[in-house]
């Protein structure tokens, strides 16, 4: 009998060995799979990071660019006014050279994505700013003199249109 004992022992201590074997395997797995599911965390975190920095970028940009056209805009108008008057005093060759420079600008600014704000037709408060309402033979709320014309950027309104809006009749 002492042979089956000391077997019995043999069996319970590669019993206990293998059980604990097992344990020890059972843990590392859970740990193996925390650490994976951490991994996993922060490199969703660093994708999100990575978009809102780009993003961001995007944004900074968009905005040196909204306030370089924005101080160009002042230009524009002087220059149309220069034109208005050298046409009333036959400058011919001033108009010619002012023209060619309001040009140029245009272009530049255009080529930016610089928009004229349409005039025509109805006032709308989210591209016109009423400065006078008038009556006049046109429909009620129809911009009929455009005092100061008005830009957009993209999708971004940069300065509305200064307006006098009809008042009907």
């Amino acid at each position: 009998m002492a042979a089956d004992e000391v077997e019995s022992r043999e069996d319970s201590a590669e019993a206990d060995e293998t059980s604990s074997l097992e344990e020890r395997v059972a843990l590392l797995e859970k740990e193996r799979d925390e650490y994976l599911n951490d991994l996993k965390r922060v490199a969703a975190d660093f994708e999100n990071y990575r978009k809102r920095v780009a993003r961001d970028q995007e944004g900074l940009v968009a905005r040196a660019h909204e306030r370089l056209v924005k101080e160009l805009l002042p230009v524009l108008d002087d220059l149309e006014r220069s034109l208005e008057a050298a046409a009333q005093h036959e400058e011919a060759k001033l108009e010619e050279g002012v023209r060619l420079v309001h040009r140029e600008l245009v272009e530049a600014l255009a080529r930016e994505g610089l928009v004229e704000v349409e005039t025509d037709g109805q006032f709308d408060p989210h591209v016109h700013e009423a400065l006078l309402s008038q009556p006049s033979e046109q429909e009620d709320g129809s911009v009929i003199e455009v005092l100061q014309k008005g830009y957009r950027l993209g999708d971004r309104v940069l300065r509305p249109a200064r307006v006098v809006v009809s008042q009907g009749e």
